[in-house]
């Protein structure tokens, strides 16, 4: 079934379009289906709002030089209608464009209506919930929008129900596709020593790799750390618009010394494999790709109770209540005191994480453009 899924994509042009390759689950998927795609021999090209250089960009280029990028603007400027006619531009010359992530999804929706387009639009919905679906005005627009896309996919079960309440008629014409890593380039990576990170070989390390963003919930994380041992150290991998934030909430609980900024990092595989225990605190998610990451890592992923965590970790992981800092310090300090618990909860992260697999991704997208061509 793949190799005729591919043969058919050899013919086809993919235009993928997302704001930017900052820091965020949906750049890093977009950035390892570009690879994949590429590799595949689709012959696939990438348009920005947003082209200024990023860790993930700087990763595209270094493993793909032959991928042809679209620069539509640079910084803030990616929420300019301007971009619709931009996008209008380049609707005409491909079979599929695939969107991702908002104001892409409404530029390239109302690009549209500018006259006839032969592609066929494809968006894929992220997260569970936004905004827009509280403010009865955009909650309209929304709907008009997605009447413009042929197909429009959601990554886990909790973004595919909440997304077909929301279309009503229109819920149809939701797929659900599950996000996938590269689970060998998770599995293959090789650890640090600990003090080549700057700690001592008994330090217990915790990391949360994610960006900086109200979606997020590092404050509960950081806040943990007052409950438990000071040999327990924090890495928080990611930036974003709370990051300051965040850094005066360590200061003021007099935590500097054991939580460690780590900024944006082309490394994560390896810090995966360094630390004793991945953490995921977070308000709601889609399919977080750090969850999967943190559940193929070989330690215990411990995560948020909360939509597009619960059902991908319940089971298998280790979950705790929105918020509750008592609640995961008390988690931490289980796992890492009973090494049996730890080995069990390691063997079925690392089952789970078989469903995420990047390749499964990839074939199911090559199918649904296939279906529509």
């Amino acid at each position: 079934m793949l190799h005729n899924v591919v043969e058919k994509s050899n013919i086809m042009k993919v235009l993928q379009v997302i704001n930017s390759l900052s820091s965020g689950g949906a750049e890093k998927l977009l950035t390892d289906l570009c690879i994949a795609y590429l590799k595949q021999g689709v012959d696939v090209e990438l348009a920005l709002l947003n082209g200024q250089q990023t860790k993930f960009m700087e990763r595209l280029i270094k493993i793909r030089p032959d991928i042809k990028i679209h620069v539509l603007g640079e910084g803030k400027d990616m929420y300019s209608p301007w971009h619709i006619f931009k996008l209008r531009k380049l609707l005409n010359q491909y079979d599929i464009v695939h969107v991702h992530l908002f104001p892409s999804f409404y530029w390239v929706g109302f690009a549209s209506f500018l006259g006839k387009v032969p592609a066929k639009l494809f968006y894929t919905e992220h997260n569970t919930t936004n905004r827009r679906r509280d403010h009865p005005l955009l909650k309209y627009i929304d709907k008009i929008i997605y009447k413009r896309y042929t197909k429009i996919i959601s990554i886990s079960d909790a973004v595919h129900k909440n997304l077909r309440e929301h279309l009503g008629k229109q819920k149809e014409k939701v797929f659900q596709i599950n996000n996938g890593i590269d689970l060998k380039e998770v599995g293959m990576a090789q650890p640090y020593s600990k003090t080549e990170l700057g700690f001592n070989e008994s330090t217990n390390i915790l990391m949360q790799v994610s960006s900086f963003t109200p979606q997020k919930d590092q404050k509960t994380l950081i806040q943990s750390l007052k409950h438990l041992p000071k040999t327990t150290h924090l890495i928080l991998v990611g930036d974003g618009p709370s990051k300051k934030d965040n850094e005066k909430l360590v200061s003021s609980l007099n935590l500097s010394e054991r939580v460690h900024f780590y900024g944006l990092r082309g490394d994560v595989p390896r810090l995966l494999k360094t630390v004793d225990v991945v953490v995921l605190s977070s308000n709601f998610e889609g399919l977080s790709l750090s969850c999967v990451e943190g559940l193929a890592s070989g330690k215990p992923f411990i995560a948020s109770d909360v939509p597009g965590l619960t059902e991908v970790v319940q089971g298998h992981g280790i979950l705790f209540h929105k918020g509750d800092y008592e609640s995961l310090a008390m988690s931490v300090t289980k796992i890492l005191e009973d090494e049996g618990a730890y080995s069990e909860v390691v063997t079925k992260c690392m089952e789970r994480s078989k469903n995420f697999d990047i390749q499964d991704m990839v074939t199911g997208y090559l199918q649904l453009y296939k279906n529509v061509i």
